[in-house]
């Protein structure tokens, strides 16, 4: 069976993230005010696994040992059957 996980990776809240206060500071000078801006990156994986339980394992350990470091960011994803 194939899937598809759509992986956003993001910097942890306690963390500082310099690219979301320049763009923060882009938008007010452009006359956007804006509360807060987070600067992440979004994934797209296509897999093959037996079931959903295996797909969902498969994502989860590309996501904690590959795609996000966990001690400053922490990651969310959607898997879908297609």
């Amino acid at each position: 069976m194939k899937f598809k996980a759509e992986i956003d990776v993001m910097p942890l809240k306690e963390l500082l993230d310099p690219q979301g206060k320049a763009v923060m500071l882009g938008l007010k000078n452009l006359g956007v005010q804006s509360l807060d801006v987070r600067i992440g990156k979004h994934i797209s994986i296509e897999i093959e696994a037996n079931n959903k339980e295996e797909a969902d394992e498969k994502v989860k350990t590309a996501c904690q040992k590959l795609l996000a470091n966990p001690i400053m960011e922490g990651f969310s994803y959607e898997l879908i059957q297609l």
